[in-house]
């Protein structure tokens, strides 16, 4: 039995050629069936050159297990997601690898009404049966169509803005030349039909699985330059950037700023609280002053989950969540069948720049001075688990609050760090915040000291 290594907590990915392939792929396809019995899965995938043959192979498992497809073409992960509890289908499988490297590509499950397949909910069992290869024949295989989901995506979008109350303005829209750019130009024409008064000014917008431009992950400081760049050279309202797959936006605002998505979930949890105080909102452990903040002054309840989407998803739905919020980028809705989307995001904004008629970077910037963030800093280490035992040791005559959610919080009152390893990388991903109120010291001498520990310096 082959052991298959591009399982993950909460996805799929894995290098091409060794770690996935297309026979991986019918074999996922096929296991999925086979445990899940669904009638009917909408699948989609991203622009990389991999996606469409990995499509066809999980789409043939499918079949082979007895499951009608419904082939939504190129799509991001989110229109996936939406097919999954918009039609009546019973699951749903994007292939995609997000902003993983250039030979690597992945998948990510859900079952009916878009709930997520996890290493906790099911993703093992898929796992352990693509690994045994001990499928059952079937007495009828399924059929595939294709089916366009795109009109009725675009529409549910509009739901959540009042076109009649948006001011004018100008966007910067940087697809990065991955899946989103085909609903930036869906958008850009419903807007124009409703007399919408935002002017587009779209950049990187066409897909291609070569990526021209790197692959898009505006999270990396050195992919954000030419969103910078075109909201100041537009005099641009705010600037939106996406990933490849485009469940995760970026924002910038008037002067060409990248926002931290820490403060984007603030101005999100905002926005739903002016709508209905009381409501719960859940965010992940690894920066969390400001929506703590934010959420008690707008007499909200806040719920903290393990990063991660299937984590997000599943605390919310426990908890009946109006909104879900994580640092990197990832933001999550229940009128959205609690799942992630990079669309809803800017749209909400749009929509509470010209309700206040206040500019982003005065929304965020009070948030900012208040709890000043290092954003992620990524670090290659041989060993992740001794590397977080040494700031375990470091600093324990200090004696600080420690939270073990998801990787290590350490909260010393005046700062705090969170370190955590990547689930696909050999990587430790750390995040510090500090409180003005308790007279922290500057942030870069706490990114500094970290580094110089982290790095072996120290």
């Amino acid at each position: 039995m082959t052991k298959l290594t591009c399982f993950k907590a909460y996805d799929i990915r894995g290098k091409l050629g060794t770690e996935l392939n297309e026979e991986i792929a019918y074999k996922i396809g096929r296991a999925y069936g086979q445990i899940y019995q669904p009638k009917t899965v909408a699948i989609g995938c991203d622009i990389r050159l991999s996606s469409e043959e990995l499509k066809q192979a999980t789409i043939r498992g499918l079949n082979d297990a007895g499951v009608n497809v419904l082939d939504l073409g190129m799509t991001g992960t989110e229109e996936v997601y939406f097919a999954a509890f918009h039609l009546d289908v019973q699951g749903g499988i994007e292939v995609t690898a997000s902003h993983n490297p250039m030979d690597y590509n992945g998948m990510k499950l859900v079952r009916e009404n878009a709930r997520p397949i996890s290493a906790d909910t099911g993703l093992k069992e898929i796992q352990a049966l693509a690994e045994s290869g001990q499928f059952l024949e079937v007495s009828q295989k399924g059929h595939t169509e294709k089916y366009n989901i795109l009109p009725e995506f675009i529409d549910h979008l509009m739901t959540y803005i009042d076109p009649a109350k948006i001011r004018p303005m100008k966007l910067v829209m940087n697809a990065g030349n991955g899946a989103a750019g085909h609903v930036v130009d869906a958008l850009e024409q419903k807007f124009q039909q409703l007399q919408i008064p935002v002017e587009f000014v779209k950049i990187h917008n066409e897909a291609d699985g070569n990526f021209p431009n790197g692959i898009p992950n505006p999270i990396l400081v050195e992919n954000r330059d030419s969103t910078r760049d075109a909201v100041i050279q537009h005099g641009a309202d705010m600037g939106i950037a996406w990933d490849g797959d485009f469940d995760r936006c970026f924002l910038f605002d008037e002067k060409g700023q990248f926002i931290e998505g820490y403060y984007i979930v603030g101005l999100l949890a905002q926005a739903f609280l002016l709508k209905q105080s009381g409501e719960k909102i859940v965010h992940d452990p690894r920066l969390v002053w400001n929506t703590l903040d934010v959420v008690e002054q707008y007499q909200g309840i806040t719920v903290q989950s393990k990063s991660g989407h299937a984590f997000i998803k599943d605390v919310m739905r426990e908890h009946n969540a109006a909104y879900g919020g994580e640092m990197s980028a990832h933001h999550y809705f229940r009128d959205f069948a609690y799942c992630d989307s990079g669309m809803i995001p800017w749209l909400l904004a749009m929509a509470v720049l010209s309700e206040t008629g206040k500019s982003l970077s005065s929304l965020v910037e009070e948030m900012i001075a208040k709890f000043p963030c290092s954003g992620e800093i990524n670090f290659k280490v041989a060993d992740t688990q001794a590397t977080i035992q040494k700031l375990f040791d470091h600093y324990a005559d200090q004696k600080p609050e420690i939270d073990q959610t998801d990787g290590v919080s350490l909260n010393f009152g005046s700062w705090r760090f969170n370190v955590r390893a990547s689930n696909t990388e050999p990587l430790l991903r750390l995040n510090i915040e500090s409180r003005r109120d308790h007279n922290p010291r500057p942030m870069q001498d706490y990114v500094d000291e970290l580094t110089q520990l982290i790095q072996g310096e120290a």
